[in-house]
């Protein structure tokens, strides 16, 4: 959206002053005094036990002799052990550290520090104690071996960071074998809160959701989910772009998940690199982190919507989509209109722990997004989603997914 008489919009005038901040970009160097190494050092998570052991008499019901009658009453009756033991309220946050945040394949013990932090949030916004397991790298059979082993453990399995294509099997094995929650939170917690996002955003430009023009860059694990829930979501317009252009059944160099997408989503048959897809399109969604010019963004419709998620770096710095959007997101917190996955995944595991629910379905996604975003009653330009410390977040969440258990 250009500005008038170059007179900036409010948008942009907001857009400026975040630039501003001396955090935007961001660059690394190791320095133990910095604050950020100083909230990680020794680790940001502990065990805490729920009852008190005070004396031997506490002992003796905590432990033996008194705990190897609930051993032999969960070995008669394995379903005793959602009320006897914390499994039923613990999710186990997984990773072979080969796509971590925007740092690629760094390995299972430098992606510790961000499953940590993922067990802090599942805690602090939904209740949900989460335990990180970074595991050495394999074949897909291999980790869908070790997860399966570990399963008994858990009440959910929360898949994070791991590469594409291989996390899309993974996922399926597991919710084959496992009758418990297995939610790739790469996936579909980035594809909730971007429709969430998104419905909100539609009503600010006035357009009508289901009739949208979207292009999606990025084929990975966020980009695949996106695009599938905007579908199911009645959006009949999707464009899926990875980096060597438009998805499109014409190609012959698509691997299986991108031969699906090819099949679900291009309804008009466009083929050509990136800025032919966004050429009139409404709405931008980066989940790459591969740049984009400004010239590929100025061919999009008036009024036009861009979230460009990449973490640290958005594929279009919001200075520049704010000269040619209406609503800008991304995914940091130092810029309005933050899309978190924090806002979905916390509700989702606890309304799934709260239902009994064995899996988290589709239709779950669906209402959890719709629940999002109806916590804006009134989206503007600069909110289209709530705080992620919006206290009502999370309950939300939770019992739009267990009405669906």
């Amino acid at each position: 959206m250009m500005p008038l008489s170059g007179v900036p919009t409010p948008v942009e005038q907001v857009i400026r002053k975040m630039s501003a901040n001396p955090s935007y970009p961001q660059s690394f160097s190791f320095d133990p005094g910095d604050p950020v190494f100083r909230a990680h050092e020794g680790g940001k998570i502990e065990v805490a036990p729920t009852k008190a052991l005070r004396d031997r008499a506490d002992l003796a019901l905590l432990y033996t002799p008194g705990v190897a009658d609930v051993s032999r009453a969960i070995a008669a009756d394995p379903s005793l052990a959602a009320r006897y033991t914390a499994r039923s309220n613990t999710v186990a946050v997984i990773t072979d550290g080969t796509a971590v945040l925007g740092l690629g394949d760094i390995g299972p013990l430098a992606a510790l520090p961000v499953m940590e932090g993922k067990a802090v949030l599942f805690k602090h916004f939904g209740g949900v104690d989460a335990v990180p397991v970074c595991l050495e790298t394999g074949t897909v059979e291999e980790l869908v071996e070790a997860i399966v082993r570990l399963a008994p453990t858990f009440g959910g399995i929360n898949l994070e960071d791991i590469s594409a294509p291989r996390c899309f099997e993974i996922e399926r094995q597991l919710r084959e074998r496992l009758d418990i929650p297995v939610f790739h939170d790469d996936q579909h917690g980035t594809a909730i809160v971007a429709l969430a996002a998104l419905i909100n955003a539609a009503k600010v430009v006035d357009k009508d959701l289901a009739s949208l023009r979207v292009v999606v860059q990025g084929a990975g694990a966020a980009g695949v989910a996106v695009a599938k829930i905007l579908v199911r979501a009645g959006i009949r317009d999707v464009v899926v772009c990875d980096s060597r252009g438009i998805i499109s059944p014409t190609r012959t160099d698509l691997v299986e998940h991108k031969h699906r997408l090819a099949a679900t989503t291009n309804p008009r048959g466009l083929s050509g690199s990136l800025v032919a897809a966004l050429d009139g399109a409404d709405v931008f969604i980066g989940v790459s982190g591969g740049q984009v010019a400004e010239q590929e963004i100025a061919c999009m419709a008036p009024r036009a919507i861009i979230f460009a998620l990449a973490n640290p770096d958005p594929e279009v710095h919001p200075e520049v989509a704010a000269r040619h959007a209406e609503v800008i997101a991304t995914g940091r917190s130092d810029f309005p209109n933050q899309i978190n996955n924090v806002l979905a995944f916390p509700g989702l595991f606890r309304g799934a722990f709260d239902s009994g629910a064995p899996q988290i379905t589709e239709a779950m996604k669906l209402a959890a997004a719709r629940a999002i975003a109806s916590l804006v009653a009134e989206p503007t330009a600069l909110e289209i989603m709530p705080s992620v410390f919006d206290e009502r977040v999370a309950p939300t969440v939770a019992a739009a997914v267990a009405a669906l258990a």
